[in-house]
């Protein structure tokens, strides 16, 4: 069952978690509402601090991360921090996709925005746990 259409979900894997801390992350969450732990069908690599997530059609490819109710239009500002935004030389760091997401607390299938890595991943280390935090970043 898909969640309610009209409303504005994101899926973060990596530094606009809540436990990271950064500005980012908490203007996210003061113009949000956090909905719970979810996974995505994707591979994470660690791209430098940050990771970056590319789509997988192996369902035992998957990321953990946190689904948000986006509450105001915050969407513009993530995309410049994701660089993905028309400021930005084209191809962009980051895509913004609608994907689907499920959450881990009911199994709920929502339709929400995702920031895909744009770049080749060739040569990038794979997250194999597939959950990113600066210690798992550190640690590679």
């Amino acid at each position: 069952m898909l969640a309610d259409k009209n409303k504005e979900y994101l899926f973060v894997y990596g530094t606009l978690k809540h436990n990271i801390g950064n500005e980012m992350s908490h203007l996210l969450a003061g113009n949000s509402k956090f909905i719970g732990e979810a996974i995505w069908n994707g591979k994470l690599y660690i791209v430098k601090d940050y990771p970056g997530a590319v789509k997988s059609d192996d369902p035992l490819d998957i990321v953990y991360g946190e689904l948000y109710l986006v509450k105001n239009n915050i969407l513009p500002a993530l995309d410049d921090y994701e660089e993905c935004s028309d400021k930005f030389a084209k191809p962009t760091l980051y895509k913004r996709i609608k994907n689907k997401v499920k959450l881990l607390i009911n199994g709920k299938i929502i339709n929400s925005w995702i920031y895909i890595y744009n770049m080749p991943v060739d040569n990038l280390r794979i997250i194999e746990s597939g959950n990113f935090s600066f210690l798992t970043a550190n640690c590679l």
